[in-house]
């Protein structure tokens, strides 16, 4: 036989394994395609305090992620844990907002009230990840064969429009303050408004970034880059403030422009993370953990190829092995379906994986000496 191709069966039962590192791996040396998950720090262990405290300013500006972490690999668990964080965030910013509503009222700032406005409708980018993430829990379709998780990517590149957007009004308006200073009024509450702003952005930021690590969603950490980025904007008022109060008023538009230039490398984040996922990038140490738990499945002489790609949040692989000419039709389907099980307990967020089985020496060309069989379980996710 020439080769012997088998879809992906259920996603789960292969994932249903995946936050159990300790179970028996038998001969698929399972925890080798898990180590890479825990090597996250090793680049940035630097000792002494002023390594930590670098590491902690490239973790606010680039935040440390291999795509994703194993920690919840489950397609519809971590589309719901996806739509939950997006629920949570805006129910968040929206308590943030009418805070600093309240401020508005008692102060009769009109630069506040233009602030919170701005706070609010950067606050609905979340509606369109919300939408992605409910669209990737539908079935694949005749015309979207692989269903719709690519939605999520859109999603992404609305966000860092709206990332963009924002280093545009801040540096626009940090200049136009610098060359035509603008008197700032009831700076106390201006003060106490920038610091709502950013205590509830941060921990929105925080909170969206941990979450889309967790499930692998590029588009919700590229969303909590720019919650992110939002607090800036509201730090920046509450240290302009401070400065006006201290008797210094350019120190509002310097500060803006600061905050502009911290919102640029944040973008320069997003955007690297939304470009790879729409130019079908994955992190290499995903490949190299498919290469080795596949080298050392039972019958497979050598891995010819293995392919990635992300939908969304999960992860679908291509891999051409190389098996004893000898073997039979049967015995090749048998060697190729373990492959695949095997793929999905090394890899996280792996949900569908096409294996081809192919003579040890053969050529994978030739259609007149092909075998295919047909998957008795097709998935699409």
């Amino acid at each position: 036989m020439a080769h012997e191709p088998i879809a992906a069966t259920d996603p789960h039962e292969g994932n249903s394994h995946a936050d159990n590192d300790g179970h028996d791996q038998g001969s698929h040396d399972h925890g080798e395609g898990h180590s890479h998950d825990h090597d996250h720090g090793h680049g940035h262990s630097h000792d002494g305090w002023g390594g930590k405290f670098g590491a902690a300013i490239r973790e606010v500006f680039a935040p440390h992620s291999h795509d994703a972490s194993d920690s919840i690999d489950g397609a519809l668990e971590s589309s719901a844990a996806g739509i939950r964080a997006v629920k949570i965030s805006l129910l968040a910013l929206g308590v943030t907002a009418i805070a600093q509503i309240v401020i508005v009222v008692i102060s009769s700032s009109v630069a506040l009230l233009a602030d919170t406005i701005h706070n609010f409708s950067d606050a609905l980018t979340a509606v369109p990840l919300w939408i992605a993430f409910a669209l990737s829990t539908k079935a694949a379709t005749r015309r979207y064969t692989y269903g719709f998780g690519r939605a999520e990517d859109l999603a992404g590149l609305f966000v860092v429009a709206m990332i963009t957007l924002s280093a545009i009004i801040a540096g626009i308006e940090s200049i136009r303050r610098l060359i035509n200073p603008v008197p700032i009024e009831h700076v106390g509450w201006v003060a106490a408004a920038g610091l709502v702003g950013f205590i509830g952005n941060e921990l929105v930021a925080v909170y969206r970034i941990r979450v889309g690590r967790q499930i692998g969603s590029a588009a919700l950490i590229a969303d909590g880059l720019h919650a992110r980025t939002d607090g800036f904007t509201s730090l920046a008022v509450l240290f302009g403030a401070g400065g006006v109060a201290l008797g210094f008023p350019l120190a509002d538009p310097i500060i803006g422009l600061v905050i502009t230039v911290a919102i640029l490398a944040v973008l320069r984040t997003a955007v690297r993370d939304i470009f790879r996922r729409l130019m079908d990038a994955v992190d290499p140490k995903f490949v190299d953990t498919a290469e080795a738990a596949l080298a050392a499945e039972p019958g497979v002489t050598g891995v010819r190829s293995v392919k990635m790609r992300w939908m969304g949040h999960r992860l679908h692989a291509d891999a051409e092995l190389d098996i004893d000419p000898a073997t039979s039709l049967s015995e090749a389907h048998r060697i190729a379906h373990d492959a695949e099980h095997t793929l999905t307990h090394a890899v996280p967020k792996l949900s569908s994986a096409l294996v081809h089985a192919y003579p040890a020496g053969g050529s994978t060309e030739p259609e007149d000496h092909r075998h295919d069989v047909e998957p008795s379980h097709p998935h699409q996710q």
